[in-house]
Order: structure tokens, then sequence, then C-alpha cells
């Protein structure tokens, strides 16, 4: 039982760590035009977007910028599911399906 305590607190610690790696990677999604880019952290934060300065129409702006949203999104998603997968498989290994992978 203290074995698996122990291996517990390892699993936490690791993705704890990941979670703070998750902080300094930065994924990018873009409109399907190229004219809205939004750039987020592997924990889904948006930190930057971009508009076009040729944009003027809101409507557009917020088709666009949904668009770009959800591609960074994505990204980051896939981005997070990987770190937070190796974290719990290299620290409990058989139990990584537990944390999405």
């Amino acid at each position: 039982m203290k074995d698996m305590m122990a291996k517990l607190q390892e699993a936490q610690a690791k993705v704890e760590e990941a979670k703070e790696r998750l902080n300094t990677i930065t994924v990018q999604g873009s409109s399907s035009n190229g004219k809205i880019t939004v750039t987020m952290t592997g924990n889904r934060k948006v930190t930057d977007v971009v508009i076009d300065e040729s944009l003027s129409d809101t409507d557009e702006i917020a088709d666009l910028m949904v668009i770009a949203m959800n591609d960074a999104l994505e990204k980051a998603n896939s981005v997070n599911e990987a770190e937070m997968g190796a974290a719990a498989k290299s620290s409990m290994p058989g139990m990584g399906g537990m944390f999405g992978k």
C-alpha cells in the first residue's frame, strides 16, 4: 500500500511538471484565409490575437476569429493530451489510459 501511495504521489508530481511545461509551449491557429492568428499555450490559454488590418467587417472578423480560435484550441488539445499522457505513462506504466492516453 505504501508503494502505491508513493507511485501516486510520483504520478501527481509528473502531471504537475507536465502542466508547467505546457505553459511554455505555444501553438498558433489561423483562419482559413490567414487574416487572423491566435496564439495559445499548451494549457489552452490565449496569449495573443493578430488581426490583419485589411479586415473591417465585424461579422467577418467574428467568423474568422471563431475559426482561428478553434484551430488553435485543437492544436493545444493535441499538445496537452500528448504531454499529460507521457507524464502518466512515465510514472505509472499501464495506467496511462486513466489520464487521457
